[in-house]
């Protein structure tokens, strides 16, 4: 962030408390904290939980997981269950925060959870998924795509279940 987004003058880096050096506008004498998008991304279960749901979109041929941006006024658990109904016509039955991390290429804060659905029929995948595939966990780890967010929130999940 280069300039005020309230008046448009260009910012300074300013000492602020703990904080560090944080942009501001002498203008408006106000701190401009970096801004960000936030997204879910889901590690999808089937309901025997045995098999994770990968998906290819816009297309790419490598395997990432379910994601969505959050909107305004919706938080990360509505998101999960909004954007898995919406790529894949499938309905969440349980779910769980795992982690998250830093996606700079997109600025994007990624909440990743770990669910389950109610059912592994994907006749109902939208327009926005190329193809959607369950995978057992050995599969997945193998198709996923390599050196990806989607790959280490994968990684994490399964070592958690005391999978690897």
């Amino acid at each position: 962030m280069n300039y005020c987004f309230q008046c448009g003058t260009k910012l300074i880096n300013k000492q602020c408390n703990n904080e560090g050096e944080i942009p501001y506008c002498n203008k408006c004498k106000m701190f401009r904290f970096p801004t960000f998008s936030s997204a879910i991304s889901a590690i999808v279960l089937n309901p025997d939980k045995n098999k994770v749901l990968l998906i290819q979109q816009y297309g790419r041929k490598d395997n990432i997981l379910v994601a969505g941006y959050i909107n305004k006024g919706e938080d990360a658990e509505q998101t999960l269950v909004r954007e898995i109904k919406e790529e894949t016509g499938l309905n969440v039955k349980d779910y769980q925060y795992m982690k998250s991390s830093y996606y700079e290429k997109t600025n994007t804060l990624m909440c990743n959870f770990i669910c389950v659905v109610d059912s592994e029929d994907l006749s109902q995948v939208n327009e926005e998924v190329d193809k959607a595939e369950w995978f057992s966990f050995e599969e997945a780890l193998k198709n996923i795509k390599s050196k990806s967010l989607a790959e280490e929130f994968l990684i994490y999940a399964f070592k958690k279940m005391n999978y690897i």
